[in-house]
């Protein structure tokens, strides 16, 4: 009786460990840090709005819903949040 509780115990254990590591993978998922962006600088990254290519060190980065994206002017970062909230 005993081993089933502590089976069934470390089940759960288990089972919440998983569904964090889960979650940390997630949050993660399409969100660059600060300093991931200045070490991939030398990639060149397309504007979502006017799309002409910028090398990625040199783009205007905006985080918009939880997604990075990266612009060549604040200008074109301001059309793309108008047009979202529209």
């Amino acid at each position: 009786m005993y081993r089933l509780l502590l089976i069934a115990g470390l089940l759960v254990l288990f089972y919440y460990l998983l569904r964090r590591v889960i979650n940390k993978i997630n949050e993660r998922g399409g969100v660059l840090s600060r300093s991931e962006v200045h070490a991939q600088g030398s990639q060149m990254v397309q504007d979502p709005v006017c799309r002409v290519f910028i090398p990625r060190a040199s783009a205007v980065c905006e985080e918009i819903g939880g997604q990075t994206y990266f612009f060549c002017s604040t200008g074109c970062a301001k059309v793309f949040q108008n047009q979202l909230s529209h």
